[in-house]
């Protein structure tokens, strides 16, 4: 605790919040360098997802609830870096629970 009351923040999650906003701007950046027609606002800095556009609800089910889905972790609805499938997590665990490999849950 500071004098003040107030926890005092990490540096790791002051590392994370400034790497967050860096991948942001960057994000923008690199949608704004391009033909306005040509335009997506999602895509990949390297290796990490972003996703620009307005949140819809089929976006938002699609991350995060897809239990057909092989992959646990995906794209954000919006934002940069990943969002968890919890859809694929409970087909996965209810699959365990039944006696199935995670192979067998996707069939």
């Amino acid at each position: 605790m500071t004098a003040g009351g107030m926890k005092k923040k990490s540096g790791f999650n002051a590392a994370v919040r400034v790497v967050t906003l860096a991948l942001l701007a960057a994000a923008v950046v690199k949608e704004l360098r391009q033909d306005p027609e040509d335009r997506t606002w999602h895509g990949k800095l390297g290796f990490v997802p972003y996703e620009l556009r307005f949140p819809t609800l089929e976006r938002v089910k699609e991350r995060w609830w897809s239990p057909d889905n092989p992959k646990i972790v995906g794209p954000k609805v919006f934002g940069v870096g990943w969002a968890v499938n919890l859809g694929r997590i409970v087909a996965v665990v209810r699959g365990w629970i039944d006696g199935r490999s995670a192979a067998e849950v996707t069939d």
